[in-house]
């Protein structure tokens, strides 16, 4: 059971002109910092032993450095009370969510989370709470769930962890149930799954079309839902696979497991004829998660989404945090972005821009959890 904090109370003590901006040092945090420093905030990079080296070389982001035994070591008292004494507001990532646990940050973390952290442990697809249930609220396509290996009837994906790389994912595709099976066996014996974790797996309806993670931004300062960027993934070593002629592929298919471990992000446009529905998609999605996650989704949130032959478009992914693309942006700042402020700007420097308005509006509070 998670022990809520009053937002209030916990920014209550804190010095507007101090507010510092920090992360767990994985994932975006390389914008994050980016972002906070061209906005003038003090950053802070939480790190693990043996994951600091990249961070102490890009030290003209970083004003300081917390080196940590563990990621999850920062709902320790000490720690807690060394970020409040900074001013620290926490932006969180996928990297956050993973290594500190949902249970922690939402019961023992008590320093002030940008966004709604209630509202991350949603991106799982299995458990009572998952993103499963926002997208059916907001009304927005999803693929066919299967709850039952038996009931597939169509060519499926399906998403279960890595057997070794636990962060990761083993993820597979199977034309029909006797083919699931079939992979699910060659995949235990070759330790890229574990058996047991076939009951808490994800199977979905195979969707095929161009994908793309449209980025978003809902501003409590500015009233709106902003579409700011879009981009790829590059999946290891799917990535080397498709470079491959397809006799190559065929010759390789019995000999080699193909696995969709994301290694980088590529940017992308979409047609502008879609773009009217990717502002409804993003407006429904906000509107559904304050209706179940009060105070909803604050700041970034991503969409990872599949567009048909059709021109439908279809949800097969939900990121309620800072993306893992928004790295391509750094410095550069994303496409629509300037549509909105006259000038490029990454999601790390957007969440800085809010924060200060926000220092400035009085709206503080309204944006952290």
């Amino acid at each position: 059971m998670s022990t809520r904090f009053n937002p209030r109370d916990l920014i209550a003590h804190y010095e507007p002109g101090r507010i510092a901006i920090a992360a767990v040092a994985s994932h975006s945090a390389l914008d994050v910092f980016d972002g906070a420093k061209d906005e003038g905030f003090r950053t802070i990079a939480v790190c693990q032993v043996g994951r600091e080296k990249t961070y102490m070389r890009l030290n003209t982001v970083i004003d300081e450095y917390i080196i940590l035994d563990s990621f999850k070591d920062i709902v320790k008292p000490s720690v807690i009370d060394y970020l409040a004494g900074k001013n620290a507001i926490i932006v969180p990532n996928r990297s956050f969510s993973v290594y500190v646990g949902y249970d922690a940050i939402e019961s023992e973390l008590r320093i002030p989370v940008f966004g709604n952290k209630y509202l991350l442990r949603y991106e799982e697809r299995t458990g009572p709470k998952n993103y499963y249930m926002l997208l059916q609220e907001a009304g927005i396509r999803h693929p066919r769930i299967y709850r039952d290996p038996d009931e597939i009837d169509r060519p499926v994906i399906v998403k279960i962890p890595h057997a070794r790389k636990r962060v990761e994912r083993g993820f597979f595709i199977a034309v029909d149930r006797d083919d699931f099976y079939k992979k699910m066996k060659r995949l235990v014996n070759n330790s890229v799954i574990r058996k047991e974790d076939i009951v808490s797996a994800s199977i979905e309806e195979l969707v095929v079309g161009a994908h793309f993670n449209v980025n978003y931004f809902h501003s409590i300062a500015r009233k709106r839902v902003e579409l700011l960027s879009i981009d790829r993934r590059i999946q290891s070593n799917l990535d080397g696979f498709l470079h491959l002629t397809a006799s190559i592929q065929l010759e390789l298919e019995e000999y080699l497991d193909v696995e969709m471990i994301e290694v980088g992000h590529e940017p992308a446009t979409i047609r502008e004829s879609l773009l009217e529905k990717l502002f409804d998609y993003g407006d429904r999605f906000v509107d559904a998660c304050k209706r179940i996650v009060e105070p909803g989704v604050i700041g970034p949130f991503t969409l990872q989404l599949i567009v048909t032959k059709d021109l439908d478009i279809v949800v097969y992914d939900v990121a309620p945090r800072i993306g893992g693309g928004t790295n391509i942006y750094m410095g550069i700042g994303s496409q629509y972005s300037k549509l909105y402020f006259g000038k490029p700007i990454s999601i790390g420097r957007r969440i800085a821009i809010e924060i200060h308005e926000c220092i400035e509006s009085g709206c503080l509070q309204e944006i952290v959890t």
